[in-house]
Protein backbone atom coordinates (compact mmCIF):
# COMPACT_ATOMS: atom_id res chain seq x y z
CA UNK A 1 0.00 0.00 0.00
CA UNK A 2 2.73 2.13 0.96
CA UNK A 3 4.82 1.70 -2.52
CA UNK A 4 1.56 2.29 -4.59
CA UNK A 5 0.72 5.67 -2.42
CA UNK A 6 5.04 6.77 -3.03
CA UNK A 7 4.08 5.79 -6.89
CA UNK A 8 0.72 8.24 -6.60
CA UNK A 9 2.60 11.03 -5.74
CA UNK A 10 5.49 10.68 -7.73
CA UNK A 11 3.41 10.69 -10.61
CA UNK A 12 1.08 13.74 -8.85
CA UNK A 13 4.40 15.94 -8.47
CA UNK A 14 5.63 15.73 -12.00
CA UNK A 15 5.84 18.47 -14.37
CA UNK A 16 2.49 17.83 -16.32
CA UNK A 17 4.69 18.72 -19.39
CA UNK A 18 7.03 15.30 -18.48
CA UNK A 19 4.05 12.76 -18.29
CA UNK A 20 2.58 13.64 -22.07
CA UNK A 21 3.37 15.57 -24.95
CA UNK A 22 1.31 18.28 -26.12
CA UNK A 23 -1.16 17.14 -28.65
CA UNK A 24 -0.14 18.44 -32.11
CA UNK A 25 -2.20 21.20 -33.56
CA UNK A 26 -4.32 21.26 -37.11
CA UNK A 27 -4.44 24.93 -37.20
CA UNK A 28 -2.60 25.76 -40.47
CA UNK A 29 -2.44 30.01 -38.75
CA UNK A 30 0.06 28.78 -36.11
CA UNK A 31 2.45 26.90 -37.89
CA UNK A 32 5.68 28.00 -37.33
CA UNK A 33 7.03 29.76 -40.19
CA UNK A 34 10.52 29.25 -41.64
CA UNK A 35 12.49 26.33 -43.52
CA UNK A 36 11.66 22.60 -42.56
CA UNK A 37 13.34 19.39 -43.62
CA UNK A 38 12.10 16.20 -44.19
CA UNK A 39 12.48 13.17 -41.67
CA UNK A 40 13.32 10.59 -43.70
CA UNK A 41 12.88 7.99 -41.27
CA UNK A 42 9.29 9.11 -40.86
CA UNK A 43 8.16 9.60 -44.76
CA UNK A 44 7.03 7.34 -47.35
CA UNK A 45 5.89 7.75 -50.82
CA UNK A 46 3.49 4.88 -52.50
CA UNK A 47 2.79 4.83 -56.00
CA UNK A 48 -0.38 2.89 -57.01
CA UNK A 49 -1.40 1.06 -60.81
CA UNK A 50 -4.12 -0.85 -62.38
CA UNK A 51 -2.78 -4.39 -63.44
CA UNK A 52 -4.55 -6.05 -66.61
CA UNK A 53 -8.22 -4.71 -64.75
CA UNK A 54 -8.02 -7.33 -62.55
CA UNK A 55 -6.25 -5.59 -59.59
CA UNK A 56 -4.35 -2.43 -58.18
CA UNK A 57 -0.58 -2.81 -57.93
CA UNK A 58 1.11 -1.13 -54.77
CA UNK A 59 4.86 -0.26 -54.23
CA UNK A 60 6.62 2.27 -52.72
CA UNK A 61 10.09 4.24 -53.04
CA UNK A 62 12.57 3.72 -50.19
CA UNK A 63 14.85 6.93 -50.18
CA UNK A 64 13.03 10.40 -50.41
CA UNK A 65 14.44 13.85 -49.97
CA UNK A 66 12.19 16.91 -49.01
CA UNK A 67 12.22 20.34 -48.24
CA UNK A 68 9.71 22.87 -47.72
CA UNK A 69 8.93 26.78 -46.88
CA UNK A 70 6.66 27.84 -45.17
CA UNK A 71 4.45 31.22 -44.43
CA UNK A 72 1.37 30.97 -42.58
CA UNK A 73 1.16 34.66 -43.06
CA UNK A 74 1.56 34.32 -46.49
CA UNK A 75 0.92 30.65 -47.61
CA UNK A 76 1.01 31.59 -51.27
CA UNK A 77 4.42 32.03 -51.06
CA UNK A 78 5.17 28.87 -49.44
CA UNK A 79 7.37 26.32 -51.52
CA UNK A 80 8.53 22.65 -52.03
CA UNK A 81 11.00 20.72 -53.15
CA UNK A 82 11.29 16.78 -53.52
CA UNK A 83 14.10 14.11 -54.48
CA UNK A 84 13.24 10.79 -55.15
CA UNK A 85 16.00 7.71 -55.58
CA UNK A 86 13.92 5.56 -58.51
CA UNK A 87 16.85 3.00 -57.69
CA UNK A 88 15.09 2.61 -54.14
CA UNK A 89 11.26 1.53 -55.81
CA UNK A 90 10.26 -1.09 -53.88
CA UNK A 91 7.61 -3.88 -54.64
CA UNK A 92 8.71 -6.98 -52.45
CA UNK A 93 9.54 -8.94 -55.39
CA UNK A 94 13.61 -8.87 -56.77
CA UNK A 95 12.66 -9.53 -60.17
CA UNK A 96 10.06 -7.14 -60.61
CA UNK A 97 11.97 -4.33 -58.77
CA UNK A 98 15.03 -5.45 -61.59
CA UNK A 99 12.91 -5.07 -64.17
CA UNK A 100 11.11 -1.71 -63.37
CA UNK A 101 14.46 -0.49 -63.19
CA UNK A 102 15.61 -1.32 -66.50
CA UNK A 103 15.09 0.76 -69.89
CA UNK A 104 11.62 0.04 -70.56
CA UNK A 105 10.65 1.56 -68.00
CA UNK A 106 12.32 3.68 -64.97
CA UNK A 107 15.89 3.54 -66.57
CA UNK A 108 17.59 4.19 -63.52
CA UNK A 109 21.24 4.16 -64.92
CA UNK A 110 19.88 6.94 -66.85
CA UNK A 111 17.32 9.02 -64.48
CA UNK A 112 18.13 7.89 -61.28
CA UNK A 113 16.64 10.90 -59.75
CA UNK A 114 12.91 12.37 -59.85
CA UNK A 115 12.17 15.93 -58.82
CA UNK A 116 8.94 17.69 -57.47
CA UNK A 117 9.69 21.81 -57.36
CA UNK A 118 6.29 23.58 -56.95
CA UNK A 119 5.14 26.71 -58.70
CA UNK A 120 2.23 27.60 -56.67
CA UNK A 121 0.69 26.75 -53.60
CA UNK A 122 -2.64 27.68 -53.22
CA UNK A 123 -4.31 27.73 -49.57
CA UNK A 124 -7.76 25.79 -48.87
CA UNK A 125 -10.18 25.18 -45.65
CA UNK A 126 -8.93 23.43 -42.71
CA UNK A 127 -5.51 22.89 -43.15
CA UNK A 128 -5.67 22.19 -47.07
CA UNK A 129 -4.03 23.05 -49.99
CA UNK A 130 -3.11 22.98 -53.83
CA UNK A 131 0.47 22.66 -55.02
CA UNK A 132 1.10 22.83 -58.79
CA UNK A 133 4.54 21.91 -59.52
CA UNK A 134 6.64 20.26 -62.13
CA UNK A 135 7.56 16.87 -61.94
CA UNK A 136 10.63 15.66 -63.56
CA UNK A 137 10.32 12.30 -64.33
CA UNK A 138 12.20 9.79 -66.88
CA UNK A 139 14.14 12.74 -68.21
CA UNK A 140 10.53 14.53 -68.99
CA UNK A 141 9.06 17.76 -67.12
CA UNK A 142 5.57 17.84 -67.10
CA UNK A 143 3.26 20.13 -64.63
CA UNK A 144 1.23 18.09 -61.83
CA UNK A 145 -1.04 19.27 -58.96
CA UNK A 146 -1.18 17.84 -55.33
CA UNK A 147 -4.11 18.05 -53.17
CA UNK A 148 -2.29 18.47 -49.43
CA UNK A 149 -3.62 18.25 -46.49
CA UNK A 150 -1.97 19.27 -43.02
CA UNK A 151 -1.92 16.45 -40.81
CA UNK A 152 -0.55 18.20 -37.59
CA UNK A 153 2.10 20.24 -35.98
CA UNK A 154 3.95 21.08 -32.88
CA UNK A 155 6.98 21.20 -30.83
CA UNK A 156 8.32 17.50 -31.48
CA UNK A 157 8.49 15.89 -28.04
CA UNK A 158 12.00 14.44 -28.37
CA UNK A 159 13.79 15.78 -30.15
CA UNK A 160 12.49 19.99 -29.39
CA UNK A 161 11.97 21.26 -32.46
CA UNK A 162 9.14 22.62 -34.20
CA UNK A 163 7.36 20.00 -36.49
CA UNK A 164 4.71 19.61 -39.33
CA UNK A 165 3.65 16.45 -40.84
CA UNK A 166 1.44 16.62 -44.55
CA UNK A 167 -0.50 14.22 -46.60
CA UNK A 168 -0.87 14.12 -49.93
CA UNK A 169 -1.69 12.89 -53.17
CA UNK A 170 -1.71 13.20 -57.12
CA UNK A 171 -1.91 11.50 -60.32
CA UNK A 172 -0.58 11.11 -63.59
CA UNK A 173 -0.08 9.25 -66.75
CA UNK A 174 3.13 7.72 -66.97
CA UNK A 175 3.15 7.75 -70.95
CA UNK A 176 3.36 11.18 -71.02
CA UNK A 177 6.51 10.69 -69.83
CA UNK A 178 7.90 8.24 -71.80
CA UNK A 179 6.82 5.26 -69.80
CA UNK A 180 4.55 3.64 -71.52
CA UNK A 181 5.32 -0.34 -71.44
CA UNK A 182 2.72 -2.51 -71.84
CA UNK A 183 -0.33 0.20 -71.67
CA UNK A 184 -3.27 -0.41 -71.52
CA UNK A 185 -2.69 -3.98 -70.06
CA UNK A 186 -1.21 -2.21 -67.49
CA UNK A 187 -2.76 0.68 -66.16
CA UNK A 188 -0.94 4.17 -67.90
CA UNK A 189 -2.59 6.44 -64.91
CA UNK A 190 -0.41 6.21 -61.74
CA UNK A 191 -1.62 7.39 -58.46
CA UNK A 192 1.08 8.64 -55.98
CA UNK A 193 0.76 9.51 -51.90
CA UNK A 194 2.86 10.88 -49.68
CA UNK A 195 2.90 11.15 -45.98
CA UNK A 196 5.88 13.01 -44.06
CA UNK A 197 6.96 14.64 -41.23
CA UNK A 198 9.22 17.83 -41.40
CA UNK A 199 11.72 19.35 -38.83
CA UNK A 200 12.24 22.89 -38.47
CA UNK A 201 16.03 23.53 -40.04
CA UNK A 202 18.53 25.20 -37.35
Amino acid sequence: MKKMLFVVGLALAMPVAAQAPAPASKDAATVQAGRYALDKDHARIIWAIDHLGLSTYYGSFQKIDAAITLDPKAPAKSSVEVTIDTTSISTNHDELESHLKGDKWFDVAKFPTATFKSTSVTPGADGTATVVGNLTLHGVTKPVTLEVRLHGHGMHPMLKKAAIGFDAKTKFKRSDFGISAYVPMVGDEVSLKFSGEFLKAD
